[in-house]
């Protein structure tokens, strides 16, 4: 059956001519109007025509970094191709196996990953509420590399985003910011990573709650965007940036890379958030191109 949006063209078609169609015309203008609108949706779907796209998403592996006492990433191969028949439904088809499979064992914040609201506050939304055009939003990088370096424990603060605006322009409408500390440079070594002392306590960038509080309250914002652990600094106690961004009902991604090879403004960011029901967030694909 046609869609009401084809068939208006199609009247609108009759109208215009102001004669009486025949039966062979009206299929002929109902298959063109129908051909056309599959063109559009084609193009509107398409990866933009020569841009420029940045995986901002590590490689998971069961040595990737993880919060202090969280659980690490787990492969258990199930079947290999080749393997003798097992009794696995669908995948011992064979003899030998025609399937590879593996099994996943996982904390829900594990890699890059999605907070939802629900991560940090008990009337959130569920990753998998999450709505889907707040996937898809502007993107904003907000260097603080160079002060983290000569300060793991550096926040990004109000005033770099007033001098974010003072050098771009407002922050647009529906966005994601990012703080682009340099952190995923530790990544392949996970003590420099978590960056933790003697006593337990990590050092690692953040966002101030006091920038948060002003996103949310004053700006237009969906998401945070971290390139560490958490969008909290690590040696954080309250944990402020997330119970002000999730507890207003933004979500947060967090263990981003490669945020140095996106312009601070002009690009979009597009987060494969999982939908596992009820679920606090999870590893996402996370993409950007400008």
């Amino acid at each position: 059956m046609c869609s009401p949006r084809i068939m208006t063209h199609v009247y609108g078609t009759i109208e215009k001519r102001g004669a009486p169609m025949s039966r062979r015309s009206l299929f002929g203008a109902v298959g063109a109007a129908a051909l056309a609108a599959a063109a559009a949706q084609a193009t509107a779907s398409a990866a933009p025509t020569g841009a420029s796209i940045v995986d901002l998403t590590h490689v998971l592996t069961p040595g990737f970094p993880v919060w202090p006492g969280a659980q690490q990433f787990v492969m258990r191969p199930v079947v290999r191709i080749g393997d003798a028949p097992t009794p696995l439904g669908s995948v011992g088809i064979g003899d030998p196996s025609v399937f590879y499979k593996n099994e996943l064992r996982y904390d829900e914040h594990t890699g890059t990953h999605v907070d939802a609201p629900a991560h940090a506050s008990v009337n959130g939304l569920t990753v998998d509420q999450i709505p889907p055009h707040d996937l898809v939003v502007p993107l904003v990088v907000v260097d603080i590399s160079v002060r983290a370096r000569a300060d793991n424990d550096t926040l990004l603060t109000r005033q770099d985003l007033l001098d974010w605006e003072s050098d771009h322009g407002p922050l647009p409408d529906r966005c994601m910011v990012a703080m682009n500390s340099g952190w995923d440079s530790r990544a392949a070594r996970p003590a420099t990573f978590t960056n933790q002392d003697v006593t337990g306590v990590q050092h690692t960038p953040g966002f101030d709650p006091d920038a948060v509080e002003f996103l949310v309250r004053e700006r237009d914002i969906v998401a945070l965007g971290s390139d560490t652990l958490s969008v909290d600094a690590g040696r954080s106690t309250t944990y402020g940036a997330h119970l002000a961004a999730l507890g207003a009902g933004k979500y947060a991604v967090e263990a981003l890379a490669n945020l140095s090879q996106v312009p601070p403004s002009g690009a979009t960011v597009m987060v494969g958030a999982p939908t596992h029901a009820g679920g606090s967030g999870g590893p996402c694909r996370t993409l950007a191109w400008f």
